[in-house]
């Protein structure tokens, strides 16, 4: 488990940890520091009514934490079932339940810590400060519970597929330029040098997770190297499997040092990892096109989110592998998927599991056709050869002539408004790609 991974998952249960280590602390030393300091600052109310409504308190919390989180975890449980495992370990490990957990242990546990300074020593005293600091925690447990019920609401699927969306535009613009960059330079001469050094994977199988760009690039620099990572992100790491090369260097490189540049763990992030958003979304398309589930328009939902993905791949520079030092020299090689493997990725399970649908062949037809319509021209050849074997594959599963003509219309709604119905309406269907202002807007995440 990576150290990220690790930090992730220990923060998950610190924070119910302090909310109730400082429910305990409060509800000791509250009603003290106001029997020493402000003896005279008395609740009026009556020292049977205050045990009361902390008793109430303590036991209505407890209460409703069991309830509201076996119902959270039997949603999270049932989402993962219809969805995606990989998918809902995300949303359990949302701050929100962390929080909405120590909100209500830390109510819970200062109404009891409180309750034992009522009537202290029989002196008939409810403290003030401690009454209201009971009431402000109430309060707080009834905004966190809204608070977690919204959350939970984003197990809709349209939400899960908006939230899994907006996981892959921040990593596609964090990691790529414009296509109007320049590329780098990824000449593979540095091959010719020889290769001093391999670095293996040693222990159980772990998930290339992410990489530290700059410290492979400052180790190969003073070793006078260059660092060929074989094994990309999302990748799955056996033992002795290979994970770098090092050619040319002039002294071995730290072990140590390169594998902790290297973050692996128990699952795939998003971090680094542009792939993964797409894969999620396929998952949830495959399973929703799947004989036991038979929902079609799921399936179309997410090839919504998909061709938004593609679209902003597709106007990005997608060659991003080669890293230079501050001299410009070579340092780091490392792999990440082309246009083509990203095309892949997002259609080919679709196209394949959902070849009997007319509706999901609509919407494929038109994703393709938009992508065509918008990208620039180097991005054309790959996208027809796609709506080449789209075409074969509605060839194939349809042998009735009419519903043939029916899955080759374009159609984003998958059965909705035709694109192409009429002579006219194709003919209006340009392929002029976007100026440079366009694609500038269009790798915008939404507002």
């Amino acid at each position: 488990m990576s150290y990220k991974s690790h930090r992730v998952q220990l923060w998950t249960w610190l924070i119910p940890v302090l909310y109730s280590a400082l429910a305990i602390a409060a509800g000791l030393s509250f009603p003290r520091l106001e029997q020493h300091f402000l003896p005279r600052l008395l609740s009026s109310i009556s020292v049977p009514a205050a045990m009361a409504i902390y008793s109430s308190i303590a036991s209505g919390m407890i209460a409703l934490t069991g309830i509201v989180f076996s119902l959270a975890f039997v949603m999270v449980q049932f989402s993962a079932t219809a969805y995606s495992p990989r998918l809902v370990l995300w949303v359990a490990r949302d701050p929100v339940m962390s929080h909405a957990l120590g909100v209500f242990t830390a109510t819970f546990l200062y109404a009891l810590a409180a309750l034992a300074w009522i009537d202290r020593g029989g002196s008939g005293k409810v403290p003030l400060i401690s009454v209201w600091v009971s009431v402000a925690l109430v309060f707080a447990s009834v905004a966190m519970f809204i608070a977690l019920i919204r959350e939970i609401g984003l197990l809709q699927i349209n939400q899960m597929l908006i939230f899994t969306g907006n996981q892959g535009r921040g990593i596609i613009k964090s990691m790529y330029p414009s296509i109007e960059a320049t590329g780098t330079n990824s000449s593979y001469e540095f091959r010719r040098l020889p290769r001093t050094q391999t670095l293996r994977h040693n222990g159980p199988p772990r998930i290339i997770q992410a990489v530290d760009v700059n410290a492979l690039v400052d180790l190969a620099k003073a070793s006078g190297g260059v660092i060929e990572m074989v094994a990309a992100v999302g990748d799955t790491a056996m033992e002795l499997t290979p994970i770098l090369h090092v050619f040319g260097a002039r002294r071995a490189v730290d072990e140590r040092a390169l594998s902790k540049a290297i973050e692996v763990g128990g699952e795939r992030t998003f971090e680094q990892d542009p792939k993964y958003a797409i894969r999620l979304l396929v998952d949830i398309a495959i399973k929703a096109l799947s004989p036991a589930v038979n929902d079609p328009t799921t399936a179309v939902q997410a090839l919504d989110q998909i061709e938004d993905l593609l679209l902003r791949l597709g106007l990005c520079r997608l060659e991003i592998g080669a890293f230079r030092d501050g001299d410009g020299e070579l340092r780091l090689i490392l792999p990440f998927p082309a246009w083509e493997d990203f095309l892949r990725l997002g259609l080919d399970e679709i196209r394949f599991c959902g070849a009997g649908s007319i509706q999901v062949m609509r919407r494929m037809n038109a994703v393709v056709s938009e992508l065509i319509s918008v990208l620039p021209e180097e991005r054309h050849a790959a996208l027809k050869c796609w709506e080449q074997r789209l075409h074969a594959t509605i060839g194939k599963s349809f042998t009735d002539p009419e519903d043939r003509r029916e899955a080759l219309v374009e159609d984003r709604q998958g059965l909705g408004i035709p694109r192409r119905s009429s002579p006219t309406a194709a003919a209006e269907h340009t392929t002029m790609p976007l100026n440079e202002n366009q694609i500038r807007r269009a790798i915008q995440p939404d507002s």
